[in-house]
């Protein structure tokens, strides 16, 4: 993927003296008092902002938070909880400007925290006077925020097309870096996990997969819809009856490539879904009318964790139990466990597949952890990603 990169203007010096804004995703978590209770965007926003400030520039930064009414601001969208945190991790004073889009004044060596970019009528519709007018604030244009970089807005699509300078953040780069190893030059074989309740919701990524992928695992009610496919009993799990063709199609393309859709041999069930339920695991071909499927079976999940052990590459969305509840959870931890001892690369994403990360402790044993979540699943299903395709055609203009 070719792209201008923030990392090769510091690395040039071209960024002393020049003004830099900077659109982060900076959209965290906060109590009903507005106090921030969990930071980690925020933090993974500040290597880029002290790059451009240890290179010489006036810094601009501004990002969505909730989801606020344009023209119509209120207390509770303010960035002025994160403009306290930045300055606490930076270690200088950052200043919130209000009604930036007409001016800033912001000298070399000081950042600012430009309001929440979404009350500003014309953003989410990507409208192009407001685009033109946030790109006169700037010499150069970094976009750090691949959790929107699916949405075509005036903040990570529109200003791109018009700032004299546009480039790709250290954050959106890792990102881009990650998917594309694990996507376009993958190391064999590709092993990808899809697992989630529904197969509606991930049919595209399933059949844009099938053509990729050497082992296609599913979990969750996908790998439901998947066993109906094959001809066997679910009981009453969760499953989509109406989407067994999809299921069929996508069994029989992997088969004439040579690759696979493992079914089930064993599944955890239940009479119930709660977390008293009590687990009983049996063979596929015992599941009874009033079962419950809420986990892969132990010879399944072994299975499994074998192929994932011979992967060169791992794509890792979506746990394939209920694992919240620990009695259907040794699936999920049987494959999390066998993707942190695989010498593959590994990329994850998507937010209960954090959730597991977090629950098996195994963070710094993935080769990558996408904090995307609709970014990295449009990227898995092939589309093409607005804010990325936008900085693609001005590093294609400039070339």
């Amino acid at each position: 993927m070719q792209f201008n990169r923030f990392a090769d203007l510091v690395q040039q010096g071209q960024l002393k003296g020049k003004r830099v804004f900077i659109r982060a995703d900076l959209n965290v978590p906060q109590d009903d008092a507005g106090n921030i209770t969990e930071d980690t965007r925020i933090r993974a926003s500040v290597p880029a902002i002290r790059q451009a400030l240890d290179a010489g520039a006036a810094v601009m930064v501004t990002s969505h938070l909730g989801r606020p009414t344009e023209g119509a601001f209120k207390p509770e969208d303010t960035l002025a909880p994160i403009a306290e945190r930045l300055s606490a991790l930076l270690g200088q004073k950052v200043e919130l400007k209000q009604n930036w889009v007409d001016g800033v004044d912001v000298a070399p060596g000081q950042v600012v925290l430009l309001e929440n970019c979404r009350v500003n009528p014309g953003e989410k519709k990507n409208s192009d006077e407001l685009a033109q007018k946030m790109a006169r604030l700037c010499d150069v244009y970094v976009n750090d925020a691949f959790g929107t970089a699916h949405r075509a807005e005036a903040t990570t699509h529109g200003i791109a097309k018009y700032a004299p300078v546009a480039c790709a953040g250290p954050l959106l780069t890792a990102e881009l870096d990650a998917l594309g190893r694990a996507l376009h030059q993958p190391a064999r074989p590709l092993v990808a996990i899809v697992a989630g309740s529904k197969v509606s919701t991930k049919l595209t990524i399933l059949k844009t997969l099938a053509e990729k992928v050497d082992n296609l695992i599913v979990g969750g009610g996908i790998a439901n819809t998947f066993m109906l496919a094959a001809g066997l009993k679910i009981g009453k799990s969760l499953a989509e009856p109406d989407l067994v063709d999809g299921a069929k199609d996508i069994i029989a393309m992997m088969s004439q490539r040579g690759a696979s859709v493992p079914i089930p041999v064993d599944v955890v069930c239940a009479r119930e879904f709660a977390a008293s339920a009590a687990a009983t695991v049996k063979d596929v071909a015992d599941v009874t009318d009033d079962d419950m499927i809420l986990d892969i079976g132990p010879k399944t999940a072994a299975m499994l964790a074998e192929q994932i052990a011979s992967a060169g590459t791992v794509v890792w969305n979506g746990p394939v139990g209920v694992f919240e509840f620990d009695q259907f959870g040794e699936g999920t931890k049987t494959l999390a466990m066998a993707i942190a001892k695989s010498k593959a690369f590994s990329i994850a994403g998507g937010g209960d597949t954090l959730a597991a990360i977090a629950k098996y402790d195994i963070a710094e044993k993935i080769g990558y952890i996408s904090t995307g979540g609709g970014a990295f699943l449009e990227f898995l299903e092939g589309k093409t990603l607005p804010a990325v395709d936008i900085l693609q055609q001005r590093a294609a203009d400039k070339s």
